[in-house]
């Protein structure tokens, strides 16, 4: 696969050095930039794939901007630095850099450390968006046994009758079990205001 790599570095020879690196193993680099600034607007206008980031150290306006792009345009993100410390790793990691690499740029092995980042990237997402899965079920069926139970207060059914009335509720409206208890709630209010 080949991936569209922009890559950010202020040092124009190592810049250099780092692009051939990377379109020798197959990449384009379709973007070089001295800076991170405007990152998000940069990764759209250059379609990337995967960022590159040489920096001498992670910076809070790196890490922010890195914040930025994760939340906006999520992309798999490599971050090379001259030095650091343990709260820098600790931020860019969950600013959703994939890969955190000190002292060890070299042109020839960035395209594994891209290939990493981008596995741990995808495996991130995966994570993520099961997640959002989980929670929406979860709310959906919070709204489900509120709506049960007010059934069963108001109209004295069992626990079963009152989800068989929803179910069928459900069917007979052609919409979702959660929605047609959200609005036997919102009906539940209205009447009792």
């Amino acid at each position: 696969m080949t991936l569209r790599v922009l890559l950010i570095d202020d040092n124009t020879e190592r810049a250099a050095a780092v692009s051939a690196g990377l379109e020798a193993d197959g990449c384009v680099v379709v973007a070089l930039v001295p800076d991170h600034a405007d990152i998000v607007a940069q990764v759209r206008r250059a379609g990337a794939d995967v960022i590159v980031c040489d920096l001498e150290h992670a910076s809070r306006d790196a890490i922010d901007s890195m914040r930025a792009l994760h939340r906006d345009e999520p992309r798999p993100v490599v971050m090379f630095v001259d030095r650091t410390d343990p709260g820098s790793i600790a931020d860019a990691m969950e600013a959703g850099v994939a890969a955190y690499v000190v002292e060890g740029l070299s042109p020839s092995r960035v395209r594994a450390v891209i290939d990493v980042a981008v596995a741990r990237f995808k495996a991130h997402q995966s994570l993520r968006a099961q997640l959002a899965e989980a929670r929406s079920a979860l709310s959906e069926r919070k709204l489900v046994e509120r709506a049960k139970g007010l059934l069963m207060q108001t109209r004295r059914m069992s626990e079963d009758d009152a989800y068989r009335a929803l179910r069928r509720l459900a069917m007979d409206q052609g919409k979702r079990l959660s929605e047609v208890a959200e609005n036997v709630i919102s009906m539940e209010k209205l009447l009792r205001n």
